[in-house]
Formats: structure tokens, sequence, C-alpha cells
């Protein structure tokens, strides 16, 4: 299945709460969970206990939606979670969709949402340790060094986007506004991961 192209609301509405997909918007009472908190659909009001199986599902398609990841990515980011020695599961699956590159440049406050994020990064807008990065799903590494290209400093979309961030930058990275530049400091820990995905759901899904 490809890339998701319908409206970013109805996906918050199948869910059930803020997926923060649209940026600023999300934030306002023009947001569609504000409005009219249902699911999609003409059966979107219907009323039934979920299964447990409808329960780890559905944390399994929300936290793929929060990040933007398709099916088979996410699938294969578990894999890579589940060989890690030493770590949890979950947690471990978590830090990996943080260390994106889309989501350090939404997280640094210089994209509005992850979609957007995702975008400038596939257009060749940003840098990682002096070298162009256009790959979205790109893991960075402590110490990693996340700058704008020269030429794109002046992009009403990045400018914008860092001139209205009221948000708080995580631990684990560091920003100059200025130089319009982000440090990986250290790796993300399960408390500097605000997302609110109960990760053990995903595990309990893919181990059935």
């Amino acid at each position: 299945m490809g890339h998701y192209l319908g409206p970013d609301c109805k996906l918050c509405r199948r869910e059930g709460e803020k997926l923060f997909l649209k940026g600023y918007r999300c934030t306002t009472n023009k947001c569609a969970i504000e409005k009219r908190n249902v699911p999609p659909g003409q059966h979107g009001q219907t009323r039934k206990k979920p299964t447990d199986f409808a329960i780890q599902l559905r944390e399994k398609q929300k936290t793929k939606r929060i990040y933007g990841v398709g099916e088979a990515q996410f699938g294969n980011l578990f894999d890579v979670a589940v060989g890690k020695k030493g770590a949890i599961t979950g947690e471990y699956l978590l830090q990996l969709l943080e260390r994106r590159l889309d989501n350090v440049v939404y997280r640094l406050g210089m994209a509005a949402s992850r979609t957007e994020a995702r975008q400038l990064v596939s257009h060749r807008h940003f840098r990682v340790n002096n070298r162009r990065v256009d790959i979205a799903s790109y893991v960075v590494r402590s110490g990693d060094v996340v700058t704008v290209e020269d030429c794109s400093k002046d992009l009403p979309p990045i400018r914008a986007a860092v001139r209205s961030f009221s948000g708080r930058i995580p631990a684990w990275l560091d920003f100059d506004p200025t130089e319009l530049k982000g440090t990986v400091s250290r790796l993300p820990a399960r408390e500097d991961i605000d997302t609110q995905v109960q990760e053990q759901l995903i595990v309990e899904y893919y181990s059935r």
C-alpha cells in the first residue's frame, strides 16, 4: 500500500485523539477533534467494546501515523528493535522512531509538523555532519550535527516554524536558533519521549 494521501484529520478522528499531523492548526479550535471526536464513516458512532487485538492494532496504527511511517518500514524497525541485545524492545522501537531525521527536524522546531519536516528533508534542505541528507528515515547518532543548507536558511516554512515554535526542545537535543543548528547530545531515553504511546501493546501485537 502506498503513502496515505487522504485528510490528516480523518486519521486523528479514527484514533480518537490529536496526533498533531497538521502543526499549528492542531492547537486551535479548528482541529477536527475539537469539533467532532468520532471515527469517520457511517458507523463512526457505533459503540462496541474493543477486543485485546483491536486495542493492540490501534496502538500500532496510531504510532505509525504519528511518525509518518509505512507498514513495511514500521515492521522492519520492529525487527531491528527485537534484535537489539540488552534493549527493551518497545523502548528501543520508540528510540529508533525519535532518531529519524524528519522527527529530529520537527523536534528542533524547524518544521511545523513531521509531514513538513519530511518534505523539507527530501527536498535537500538539511545537512548532517556537513553532508547533505535527503532521506527522511536517516537515523541520527549521538554527536551528529543537523544544519540547514546555507541557501535554505531564509526559506519561509523554516523561518515561520522557528519563529512560532512554542514547544520544548527535548533534553537529548541542543539547538542554536541563530545558526539553525541542532546537535544530538545523546540518544533519547524513554523519559525524554513525550509521545503518548503504550509501546508494550505494539510488542504484544507483533508477538501474537
